[in-house]
């Protein structure tokens, strides 16, 4: 845990500098077979770069005193334009950045390794070095890395200040997403109309289920994002099916489910001229990146992904909040998977989701108990129901019993051709379940008994002995 002057410094941070050849490399020197020095890069370190632009609003540049082609590469890679190649005056550079982004020094952050980055480094509002730095230089760093140069040490200084400056963070049992809806105790229940796959293909479709979850007061959407070739199975890929399109190959019919970017784009768009939220359910590490262009409020984690610790993985290097599902899950499972994400970050801001992954469940299979069980285990966490029945009033219980948000497939008509629309609501029965919520919210009130106004009259009329403060109160 880092400590309260060092989050200070971090959160005023604007901009972060690095040295190159000890922060972002091992220093080490490699010739490609013209003589041409190369440099050896840690992926994770871009993955940083790209996370601080993104959830902290903090720039990155490189200030090296090499010309190596390869830095060149690489900043272009990372989309870096502040980049100072050739440098022996670092404190210099900085100043003249200073000057041109109209920027204090305070809100400048820089990490190095070598001498030549200790005037720069008492130049800086907040700065740090890799674990293998010069002795000397660790005086003057205010955080010492515990990787390496080249071995992800960039990354955990970046995240450091991003965890300053991020408000995604779990408190009390509630989680603030980026455009300041806030879920969990003590708040309405988030309301998600699962579409998923259930636009068939058909972005028309796709727009009637936003415009029917906007009339029953939804708070959400959720579709689903695959890769068909990774998620299909090799040995199903040429079986043969029936389809709205004539009798197909699994594959085909994957792929004809699946939106693009243009479909994408178009539903992004609506859904932020309706004001409601979507997001997606991603089922493989390529859909996230994909849906990386867009910005969605949650990942959700499908129950069948929750042991597919890669697109996991992917996912909290997003920094969104991540919704998970624990069907078809043991109990060891879930807590395999909580200790993967809590090892990442144990600040990471989650939901988790109680299911039955039954397709309709029925009533015996619901176990909403468990809703109670997550929640006396993970404290401090949001948790919610992924609802498959065919009713409504179980919905309505979980939410009853403590479920701070919930999800049910939706469908324009459970008839209708596709594999989810016979588990799915209609926009009528949607309507009545988020009224019921709303109601039993209500109901629920504040757990401290009361006479109301409209009891007066009854207790006037039926009471054998009134209590001297209602004696005199009028009725109303």
């Amino acid at each position: 845990m880092i400590n309260e002057i060092l989050k200070q410094k971090a959160s005023a941070i604007k901009l972060l500098l690095t040295d190159c050849d000890g922060v972002l490399t091992d220093a080490g020197v490699y010739y490609d077979e013209h003589g041409e020095s190369l440099k050896k890069f840690n992926m994770r370190d871009g993955m940083g770069a790209e996370r601080l632009r993104k959830f902290a609003g903090v720039n990155v540049g490189i200030i090296t005193g090499e010309r190596s082609p390869s830095v060149v590469k690489r900043a272009e890679k990372l989309q870096i334009t502040e980049l100072h190649l050739g440098i022996k005056d670092k404190p210099a550079i900085f100043k003249e950045i200073t000057e041109r982004l109209g920027l204090e020094p305070h809100e400048i952050a820089y990490i190095g390794d070598d001498y030549n980055d200790i005037e720069i480094m008492q130049l800086a509002g907040l700065t740090a070095c890799p674990a293998d730095a010069l002795p000397y230089v660790k005086v003057y760093a205010d955080f010492i890395c515990e990787a390496k140069g080249g071995e992800g040490c960039f990354r955990e200084f970046a995240e450091l200040i991003i965890d300053a400056k991020n408000n995604l963070k779990v408190k009390d049992g509630t989680i603030t997403l980026n455009n300041g809806r806030v879920i969990g105790k003590g708040h309405p229940c988030y309301i998600i109309a699962e579409i998923g796959i259930n636009h068939n293909g058909s972005l028309e479709t796709a727009k009637k289920l936003i415009d029917e979850a906007v009339a029953a007061k939804a708070d959400a959407v959720k579709f689903q994002k695959r890769t068909p070739e990774i998620c299909v199975p090799k040995d199903q890929w040429e079986l043969m099916r029936d389809t709205p399109w004539g009798r197909i190959t699994y594959i085909d019919y994957k792929r004809k489910t699946e939106f693009g970017i243009a479909e994408y784009a178009a539903i992004d768009q609506y859904c932020k001229k309706l004001g409601i939220d979507w997001f997606v359910s991603a089922w493989d590490a390529p859909s996230v990146d994909f849906m990386e262009r867009f910005d969605t409020v949650i990942y959700k984690l499908a129950s069948a992904s929750l042991t597919d610790f890669e697109l996991i993985q992917r996912i909290l290097e997003t920094g969104k909040p991540l919704m998970l599902s624990t069907g078809m899950s043991t109990m060891k499972e879930i807590e395999d998977t909580m200790a993967y994400i809590d090892e990442f970050d144990p600040n990471y801001p989650l939901f988790i989701a109680h299911a039955t992954s039954a397709y309709p469940c029925p009533p015996q299979e619901l176990n909403l108990k468990m809703i109670q069980t997550l929640e006396a285990k993970y404290a401090g966490i949001p948790i919610g129901y992924s609802g498959h029945e065919t009713g409504l009033a179980t919905t309505v219980a979980a939410v009853a019993m403590g479920a701070t948000f919930v999800e049910r497939h939706f469908t324009l008509d459970r008839a209708m051709w596709g594999s989810d629309h016979a588990a799915s609501v209609e926009p009528q029965g949607f309507q009545r379940m988020v009224r019921d919520i709303r109601d039993v919210e209500i109901a629920a009130g504040d757990g401290v008994k009361k006479v109301y106004e409209s009891e007066i009259g009854p207790m006037k009329r039926l009471r054998v002995n009134i209590s001297p403060e209602y004696k005199e109160k009028p009725v109303i």
